[in-house]
Protein backbone atom coordinates (compact mmCIF):
# COMPACT_ATOMS: atom_id res chain seq x y z
CA UNK A 1 0.00 0.00 0.00
CA UNK A 2 1.27 2.94 -0.89
CA UNK A 3 0.15 6.66 1.17
CA UNK A 4 0.78 10.22 -0.27
CA UNK A 5 1.18 13.36 2.48
CA UNK A 6 1.72 16.21 2.63
CA UNK A 7 5.44 16.90 2.85
CA UNK A 8 6.07 19.71 5.45
CA UNK A 9 7.88 18.64 9.08
CA UNK A 10 8.87 15.03 9.28
CA UNK A 11 7.11 14.05 5.67
CA UNK A 12 8.75 13.85 2.65
CA UNK A 13 6.46 11.93 0.34
CA UNK A 14 4.81 8.50 -0.75
CA UNK A 15 4.71 5.94 2.23
CA UNK A 16 5.29 2.21 1.17
CA UNK A 17 3.72 -0.20 3.46
CA UNK A 18 3.39 -4.01 3.32
CA UNK A 19 0.40 -5.55 3.88
CA UNK A 20 -0.51 -8.17 6.49
CA UNK A 21 -3.93 -9.08 4.87
CA UNK A 22 -4.12 -12.16 7.11
CA UNK A 23 -3.87 -10.20 9.78
CA UNK A 24 -5.07 -6.87 8.95
CA UNK A 25 -2.07 -4.42 10.21
CA UNK A 26 0.65 -2.62 7.86
CA UNK A 27 4.57 -2.44 8.39
CA UNK A 28 6.40 0.33 6.53
CA UNK A 29 9.20 -0.10 4.60
CA UNK A 30 10.25 3.43 2.91
CA UNK A 31 9.35 6.70 1.95
CA UNK A 32 9.85 7.61 -1.42
CA UNK A 33 9.92 11.56 -1.89
CA UNK A 34 8.12 13.74 -3.95
CA UNK A 35 6.50 17.24 -3.20
CA UNK A 36 2.67 16.77 -1.82
CA UNK A 37 1.83 13.38 -3.07
CA UNK A 38 -2.21 14.73 -2.98
CA UNK A 39 -3.55 11.18 -5.03
CA UNK A 40 -1.96 8.80 -6.51
CA UNK A 41 -3.30 6.18 -9.18
CA UNK A 42 -2.28 2.77 -10.30
CA UNK A 43 -2.58 2.04 -14.15
CA UNK A 44 -4.64 -0.20 -15.21
CA UNK A 45 -1.48 -2.68 -16.72
CA UNK A 46 -0.57 -2.69 -12.76
CA UNK A 47 2.79 -1.86 -14.27
CA UNK A 48 2.95 2.30 -12.67
CA UNK A 49 1.92 4.75 -10.31
CA UNK A 50 1.08 8.37 -10.84
CA UNK A 51 1.09 11.17 -8.72
CA UNK A 52 0.40 14.84 -7.87
CA UNK A 53 2.94 16.89 -6.88
CA UNK A 54 3.38 20.55 -6.96
CA UNK A 55 5.27 20.30 -9.92
CA UNK A 56 2.27 18.54 -11.66
CA UNK A 57 2.33 14.76 -12.09
CA UNK A 58 4.95 12.24 -11.82
CA UNK A 59 4.89 8.67 -13.15
CA UNK A 60 6.74 5.93 -11.36
CA UNK A 61 7.65 1.84 -12.35
CA UNK A 62 6.45 -0.61 -9.60
CA UNK A 63 9.03 -2.56 -9.24
CA UNK A 64 8.57 -6.32 -8.39
CA UNK A 65 8.63 -6.14 -4.84
CA UNK A 66 6.18 -3.01 -4.43
CA UNK A 67 9.42 -0.69 -4.48
CA UNK A 68 8.84 2.48 -6.76
CA UNK A 69 11.07 4.12 -9.50
CA UNK A 70 10.54 7.45 -10.70
CA UNK A 71 10.04 7.84 -14.26
CA UNK A 72 9.44 11.11 -15.47
CA UNK A 73 7.52 14.52 -14.63
CA UNK A 74 5.34 16.19 -17.08
CA UNK A 75 3.59 19.81 -16.13
CA UNK A 76 -0.04 20.61 -15.98
CA UNK A 77 -0.45 24.13 -17.40
CA UNK A 78 -1.78 25.58 -13.73
CA UNK A 79 -2.29 24.97 -10.54
CA UNK A 80 -1.79 21.34 -8.46
CA UNK A 81 -4.28 18.74 -9.03
CA UNK A 82 -6.20 17.17 -6.67
CA UNK A 83 -6.90 14.09 -8.09
CA UNK A 84 -5.88 11.11 -11.00
CA UNK A 85 -7.71 8.66 -12.94
CA UNK A 86 -6.42 6.67 -16.31
CA UNK A 87 -8.50 5.40 -19.15
CA UNK A 88 -8.57 1.57 -19.03
CA UNK A 89 -6.48 1.34 -22.54
CA UNK A 90 -3.59 3.76 -20.27
CA UNK A 91 -3.41 5.89 -23.09
CA UNK A 92 -4.57 9.23 -20.82
CA UNK A 93 -3.67 10.45 -17.83
CA UNK A 94 -6.92 12.45 -16.31
CA UNK A 95 -6.13 15.68 -13.83
CA UNK A 96 -8.43 17.66 -11.52
CA UNK A 97 -7.87 20.87 -10.33
CA UNK A 98 -9.48 21.99 -7.72
CA UNK A 99 -7.77 25.39 -6.77
CA UNK A 100 -8.22 27.06 -10.67
CA UNK A 101 -11.36 24.55 -11.50
CA UNK A 102 -9.48 22.77 -14.84
CA UNK A 103 -9.90 19.61 -16.14
CA UNK A 104 -6.26 18.26 -17.57
CA UNK A 105 -5.90 15.70 -20.21
CA UNK A 106 -2.70 14.45 -20.60
CA UNK A 107 -0.98 11.66 -23.40
CA UNK A 108 0.39 8.54 -21.85
CA UNK A 109 3.45 6.78 -23.64
CA UNK A 110 3.66 3.31 -24.31
CA UNK A 111 6.32 3.01 -21.73
CA UNK A 112 4.42 4.11 -19.09
CA UNK A 113 6.04 8.01 -18.69
CA UNK A 114 3.60 11.05 -18.89
CA UNK A 115 3.56 12.77 -22.18
CA UNK A 116 2.26 15.92 -23.69
CA UNK A 117 -0.92 17.98 -22.60
CA UNK A 118 -3.89 16.51 -25.05
CA UNK A 119 -6.54 19.12 -23.80
CA UNK A 120 -7.45 21.43 -20.92
CA UNK A 121 -11.04 22.70 -20.03
CA UNK A 122 -11.51 25.38 -17.28
CA UNK A 123 -14.52 25.02 -15.52
CA UNK A 124 -17.04 28.53 -15.30
CA UNK A 125 -20.12 29.43 -13.12
CA UNK A 126 -20.96 30.24 -9.88
CA UNK A 127 -22.12 28.29 -6.92
CA UNK A 128 -23.42 29.84 -3.32
CA UNK A 129 -22.43 32.37 -1.74
CA UNK A 130 -20.77 30.42 0.80
CA UNK A 131 -16.78 31.12 1.49
CA UNK A 132 -16.14 27.99 0.14
CA UNK A 133 -18.94 26.93 -2.95
CA UNK A 134 -18.58 30.07 -5.08
CA UNK A 135 -16.72 29.40 -8.05
CA UNK A 136 -15.54 25.93 -9.78
CA UNK A 137 -13.49 23.80 -7.95
CA UNK A 138 -13.10 20.44 -9.44
CA UNK A 139 -11.96 18.03 -6.91
CA UNK A 140 -12.71 14.18 -9.06
CA UNK A 141 -12.21 13.28 -12.79
CA UNK A 142 -13.64 9.50 -12.97
CA UNK A 143 -13.73 8.31 -16.84
CA UNK A 144 -16.80 6.20 -17.28
CA UNK A 145 -16.01 2.38 -18.04
CA UNK A 146 -16.89 2.34 -21.17
CA UNK A 147 -14.19 5.12 -21.71
CA UNK A 148 -16.76 7.03 -24.21
CA UNK A 149 -17.01 9.88 -21.31
CA UNK A 150 -15.39 11.70 -18.69
CA UNK A 151 -17.32 12.76 -15.33
CA UNK A 152 -15.48 16.06 -13.94
CA UNK A 153 -16.65 16.24 -10.25
CA UNK A 154 -16.94 19.83 -9.53
CA UNK A 155 -17.38 20.32 -5.54
CA UNK A 156 -17.57 24.06 -6.23
CA UNK A 157 -20.78 24.70 -8.07
CA UNK A 158 -22.63 21.24 -7.20
CA UNK A 159 -22.33 19.05 -10.42
CA UNK A 160 -20.81 16.62 -12.34
CA UNK A 161 -20.04 18.06 -15.97
CA UNK A 162 -19.27 14.91 -18.51
CA UNK A 163 -17.17 15.03 -21.20
CA UNK A 164 -17.26 12.87 -24.70
CA UNK A 165 -13.47 11.93 -24.82
CA UNK A 166 -11.77 11.33 -28.22
CA UNK A 167 -10.12 8.06 -28.19
CA UNK A 168 -7.82 9.52 -30.38
CA UNK A 169 -6.56 13.20 -29.70
CA UNK A 170 -7.58 13.32 -26.01
CA UNK A 171 -9.85 16.14 -26.71
CA UNK A 172 -12.62 16.39 -24.39
CA UNK A 173 -16.50 17.82 -24.89
CA UNK A 174 -19.12 18.79 -23.21
CA UNK A 175 -22.14 16.32 -23.60
CA UNK A 176 -24.14 16.84 -19.90
CA UNK A 177 -24.40 17.75 -17.02
CA UNK A 178 -25.51 15.83 -14.10
CA UNK A 179 -27.15 18.65 -11.22
CA UNK A 180 -26.48 17.81 -7.55
CA UNK A 181 -28.50 19.40 -5.09
CA UNK A 182 -27.34 22.82 -3.83
CA UNK A 183 -24.82 23.18 -1.43
CA UNK A 184 -24.64 19.47 -1.23
CA UNK A 185 -20.85 19.36 -2.66
CA UNK A 186 -20.10 16.76 -4.54
CA UNK A 187 -16.37 15.25 -3.76
CA UNK A 188 -15.96 11.72 -5.58
CA UNK A 189 -17.40 9.45 -7.87
CA UNK A 190 -16.94 5.82 -8.44
CA UNK A 191 -18.75 2.64 -10.46
CA UNK A 192 -19.88 -0.43 -9.51
CA UNK A 193 -17.36 -3.15 -11.38
CA UNK A 194 -20.35 -3.96 -13.87
CA UNK A 195 -20.40 -0.36 -14.66
CA UNK A 196 -23.82 -0.20 -14.23
CA UNK A 197 -24.04 2.14 -11.38
CA UNK A 198 -22.36 5.08 -9.91
CA UNK A 199 -21.95 6.96 -6.43
CA UNK A 200 -21.49 10.59 -5.87
CA UNK A 201 -19.92 11.04 -2.39
CA UNK A 202 -21.31 14.46 -1.16
CA UNK A 203 -18.95 15.96 1.55
CA UNK A 204 -21.61 19.08 2.75
CA UNK A 205 -24.26 17.34 2.87
CA UNK A 206 -23.44 14.07 3.95
CA UNK A 207 -24.84 11.32 1.85
CA UNK A 208 -24.12 9.26 -0.87
CA UNK A 209 -26.30 9.82 -3.74
CA UNK A 210 -26.78 6.79 -6.45
CA UNK A 211 -26.98 6.23 -9.84
CA UNK A 212 -27.81 3.50 -12.28
CA UNK A 213 -25.47 4.51 -16.03
CA UNK A 214 -26.18 3.34 -19.35
CA UNK A 215 -23.93 4.48 -22.08
CA UNK A 216 -25.36 2.75 -24.74
CA UNK A 217 -27.43 5.74 -26.33
CA UNK A 218 -25.86 8.90 -28.38
CA UNK A 219 -25.81 10.58 -25.06
CA UNK A 220 -25.02 9.07 -21.55
CA UNK A 221 -27.55 8.58 -19.32
CA UNK A 222 -27.56 8.80 -15.57
CA UNK A 223 -31.25 8.34 -13.71
CA UNK A 224 -30.82 8.70 -9.85
CA UNK A 225 -32.21 6.02 -8.13
CA UNK A 226 -31.64 6.78 -4.12
CA UNK A 227 -29.36 8.67 -1.59
CA UNK A 228 -28.37 7.05 1.66
CA UNK A 229 -26.58 9.26 4.58
CA UNK A 230 -22.99 8.97 5.66
CA UNK A 231 -23.59 9.37 8.86
CA UNK A 232 -25.91 7.98 11.92
CA UNK A 233 -27.52 11.68 12.69
CA UNK A 234 -28.54 13.08 10.22
CA UNK A 235 -29.02 16.15 11.95
CA UNK A 236 -24.88 16.20 11.73
CA UNK A 237 -23.55 19.60 10.68
CA UNK A 238 -19.85 19.36 11.67
CA UNK A 239 -18.81 16.34 9.93
CA UNK A 240 -17.87 16.35 6.03
CA UNK A 241 -18.17 13.17 3.88
CA UNK A 242 -14.68 12.24 2.38
CA UNK A 243 -13.66 9.40 1.20
CA UNK A 244 -15.25 6.15 -0.75
CA UNK A 245 -13.92 2.96 -1.63
CA UNK A 246 -15.55 -0.21 -3.13
CA UNK A 247 -14.45 -3.84 -1.94
CA UNK A 248 -12.74 -5.39 -4.79
CA UNK A 249 -15.86 -7.92 -4.96
CA UNK A 250 -17.97 -5.19 -5.17
CA UNK A 251 -20.32 -5.94 -2.62
CA UNK A 252 -19.84 -3.46 -0.42
CA UNK A 253 -18.70 0.15 -0.39
CA UNK A 254 -17.08 2.03 2.26
CA UNK A 255 -16.61 5.74 3.20
CA UNK A 256 -15.13 7.92 5.89
CA UNK A 257 -16.93 11.06 7.65
CA UNK A 258 -14.39 13.96 8.55
CA UNK A 259 -15.42 15.43 11.22
CA UNK A 260 -17.64 12.57 12.93
CA UNK A 261 -14.72 10.70 12.83
CA UNK A 262 -16.56 7.80 11.85
CA UNK A 263 -16.35 4.98 8.91
CA UNK A 264 -19.87 4.15 7.22
CA UNK A 265 -20.13 0.56 5.69
CA UNK A 266 -22.75 -0.14 3.09
CA UNK A 267 -24.06 -3.48 1.61
CA UNK A 268 -24.21 -3.04 -2.13
CA UNK A 269 -27.14 -4.55 -4.06
CA UNK A 270 -26.12 -6.45 -6.69
CA UNK A 271 -29.15 -6.09 -8.70
CA UNK A 272 -30.19 -2.81 -8.38
CA UNK A 273 -26.97 -0.87 -7.04
CA UNK A 274 -28.84 0.53 -4.06
CA UNK A 275 -26.80 0.65 -0.67
CA UNK A 276 -28.03 -0.37 2.76
CA UNK A 277 -26.42 0.52 5.85
CA UNK A 278 -24.53 -1.79 7.97
CA UNK A 279 -22.88 0.35 10.30
CA UNK A 280 -21.44 3.81 11.29
CA UNK A 281 -18.75 3.51 13.75
CA UNK A 282 -15.86 5.65 15.29
CA UNK A 283 -12.24 5.26 13.79
CA UNK A 284 -10.41 6.33 16.81
CA UNK A 285 -8.61 8.88 14.71
CA UNK A 286 -9.25 12.79 13.73
CA UNK A 287 -10.58 13.77 10.61
CA UNK A 288 -10.57 10.16 8.34
CA UNK A 289 -9.65 12.11 4.86
CA UNK A 290 -9.36 8.93 3.36
CA UNK A 291 -10.21 5.42 3.66
CA UNK A 292 -9.30 1.90 2.35
CA UNK A 293 -9.72 -1.80 2.39
CA UNK A 294 -7.47 -4.98 2.36
CA UNK A 295 -7.47 -7.54 -0.40
CA UNK A 296 -9.55 -10.00 1.67
CA UNK A 297 -12.63 -7.46 1.75
CA UNK A 298 -12.20 -8.16 5.84
CA UNK A 299 -10.33 -5.49 7.03
CA UNK A 300 -10.39 -1.34 6.34
CA UNK A 301 -7.91 1.01 7.17
CA UNK A 302 -8.91 4.93 7.87
CA UNK A 303 -6.11 7.81 7.33
CA UNK A 304 -6.50 10.14 10.32
CA UNK A 305 -5.18 13.58 8.28
CA UNK A 306 -5.35 15.73 12.03
CA UNK A 307 -4.31 13.17 14.39
CA UNK A 308 -1.37 11.62 12.30
CA UNK A 309 -2.22 8.48 12.21
CA UNK A 310 -3.89 4.99 10.60
CA UNK A 311 -6.09 2.76 12.40
CA UNK A 312 -7.05 -0.11 11.36
CA UNK A 313 -9.85 -2.74 11.75
CA UNK A 314 -11.36 -5.97 11.18
CA UNK A 315 -14.81 -5.84 10.18
CA UNK A 316 -17.84 -8.02 11.27
CA UNK A 317 -20.52 -7.19 8.41
CA UNK A 318 -23.17 -10.04 10.13
CA UNK A 319 -23.10 -8.09 13.20
CA UNK A 320 -21.91 -4.67 11.98
CA UNK A 321 -19.20 -3.90 13.93
CA UNK A 322 -15.38 -3.09 13.53
CA UNK A 323 -12.51 -4.05 16.05
CA UNK A 324 -9.40 -2.55 15.40
CA UNK A 325 -6.50 -4.47 15.08
CA UNK A 326 -3.40 -2.57 16.03
CA UNK A 327 -2.36 0.31 17.74
CA UNK A 328 -2.46 3.48 15.32
CA UNK A 329 0.12 3.79 12.77
CA UNK A 330 2.13 7.40 12.64
CA UNK A 331 2.70 9.27 9.63
CA UNK A 332 1.94 13.01 9.44
CA UNK A 333 -0.77 14.53 7.72
CA UNK A 334 -1.51 11.02 5.40
CA UNK A 335 -3.84 12.51 2.42
CA UNK A 336 -4.82 9.72 -0.06
CA UNK A 337 -3.84 6.00 -0.04
CA UNK A 338 -3.60 3.48 -2.60
CA UNK A 339 -3.87 -0.45 -2.63
CA UNK A 340 -2.19 -2.62 -5.35
CA UNK A 341 -2.05 -5.69 -6.85
CA UNK A 342 1.67 -6.49 -8.21
CA UNK A 343 1.85 -7.55 -11.57
CA UNK A 344 3.18 -10.83 -12.25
Amino acid sequence: MYVGTYTHGTSVGIHIYDMNVEKGTLAERKVVPINNASYMVQSHNKKFLYSICDEGVEAFRILPDGDLEFVNQAGIRGMRGCHLSTDSKDRFLFVAGYHDGKVTVLRLNSDGSIGEICDGIFHKGMGSVAERNFRPHVNGVVPTPDDKYLCAIDIGVDHVKIYSLDQATGKLRLVDILHCPLESAPRRMLFSADGRFAYVICELKNYILEYEYDGSSKTPQFERIDKISTVDDKTVTSSAASGMKLSADGKYLYCSNAGENSIGIFRVNQDTGVLEKICVLPVSGDYPKDIDVFPDNKHVLALNHESNSITTFTVDYEKGTIAMNAAPIYIETPNCSLVVELAE
